[in-house]
């Protein structure tokens, strides 16, 4: 890492380059500069230069230490949301803060903001990162999360607020889907945290199941994160100082144009009733609710809001004769409702030789779908493949 004017004059001036060419070229060459370190700042800012917009136009000289480090880090539209989530003026932490976005969109709120990482590298970047945006309160500290909690209870610390993040995939590299199999283990460190903090936020991989989030922490609130694409993560919020009642589980989506959010409880979305399955026609539309809200376990309670008909339960998907123009996810309009059958198969490429392929609750992947049918992936229609109110399969096409 270097504050060099002319390394970063350097990767300013081939920022447009083939990082490929690059190291073919100087990667071998050590002056006048790093070469090798400059070639990442500019494969990094290829890879990450949308996700930290923000963070780099503000701080053009930003440093990677790996790319590693800016796959895994949060983006700045993720970083800004869990920023709203801290109360303003409180000192906060961060327990797991890796390359540092959070760390660095949090000091703008906080009154001072300690970050822990026990990657020595990462620390180091972090405060050159901090100084560079003038984030005086910003302290980087080089220590395992564990270690560093005992400390701080033992020397009685306290802040409003701490974040964490535990690693999501085991030792060997494969994906965990248990809080308590998470790296840290949270649920072994609630006990301390409740005397260090008032309120803990916990970032989660969206594969782990919120119920069962639910019962291991007890938070007062959980949001499932994501974008018109994907669910991101879970977080849960656990407030030490107030009394528990039941969780509000919300649905957040940030949209290009704002924020879309659906808040329900797990015990209104049990005791609504379940709303008659309706067939759909033709003319009408069809609305697939965002990732996030999928991932929610809302469904009743998305019927009932927006006034949509349904299919099986276990489809979470609707439809509507009229236009919603407020629903939280997408809408499609129907062009036609078949029945899933050996006829349809047969002539539905000859009529429809391209879709995109979405299935619900179809008892067959997308990729099986599309392949039985004999159709090419794309265009401007989108067929799903669904299972109906009466447990009969159909394929209803849509147009974008």
């Amino acid at each position: 890492m270097t504050d060099d004017k002319a390394f970063f004059n350097w990767v300013e001036e081939h920022r447009t380059d083939n990082p490929s060419t690059l190291r073919l070229k100087y990667g071998n060459k050590k002056e006048p500069i790093d070469y090798a370190d400059a070639i990442l700042q500019i494969e990094c800012r290829k890879k990450f230069g949308k996700k930290l917009a923000d963070t780099l136009a503000a701080f053009p000289e930003f440093y990677f230490p790996s790319t590693l480090s800016g796959e895994q880090s949060t983006s700045d539209r993720l970083a800004e949301y869990h920023t709203s989530l801290v109360p303003e003026g409180l000192a906060a932490a961060d327990l797991t803060a890796g390359l540092g976005i959070d760390v660095l969109h949090i000091a703008a709120r906080a009154s001072n903001v300690t970050a822990i990482e026990r990657n020595e590298q990462l620390v180091e970047a972090l405060r050159y990162n901090a100084a560079g945006l003038h984030a005086t309160n910003v302290s980087a500290v080089n220590a395992d999360c564990r270690e560093w909690l005992d400390d701080a209870v033992e020397k009685g610390e306290h802040f409003g607020v701490i974040f964490i993040d535990p690693a999501r995939r085991a030792s060997d590299g494969s994906r965990v889907f248990a809080l308590a199999d998470c790296e840290p283990n949270i649920i072994e460190m609630l006990p301390k945290l409740k005397r260090v903090c008032e309120l803990l936020i916990v970032k989660m991989s969206p594969m782990l199941d919120i119920s069962h989030t639910v019962s291991e922490l007890n938070p007062f609130s959980v949001i499932a994160l994501g974008t018109p694409t994907e669910c991101k993560e879970i977080l849960a919020i656990v407030d030490f100082k107030e009394p528990k009642g039941q969780p509000i589980i919300e649905a957040v989506t940030l949209t290009p144009t704002g924020v879309s959010t659906f808040a329900f409880t797990a015990k209104k979305e049990a005791e609504s009733p379940m709303t008659a399955g309706t067939q759909p026609s033709p003319g009408e539309y069809i609305y697939e609710p965002y990732p996030a809200l999928m991932k929610s376990g809302a469904f009743k309670t998305i019927a009932a809001a927006y006034g949509v008909g349904t299919f099986h339960a276990n489809t979470r998907l609707f439809h509507s004769a009229e236009i919603i123009e407020n629903f939280p996810g997408n809408r499609y309009e129907i062009i036609e409702v078949m029945p899933y059958s050996s006829g349809v198969i047969k002539r539905f490429k000859k009529r429809y030789p391209a879709a995109g392929v979405a299935v619900r609750n179809f008892g067959m992947s997308a990729e099986t779908l599309r392949a039985k049918l004999g159709i090419a992936d794309g265009g401007s229609l989108r067929l799903y493949g669904i299972t109906d109110s009466a447990g009969e399969r159909l394929l209803i096409l849509t147009k974008i």
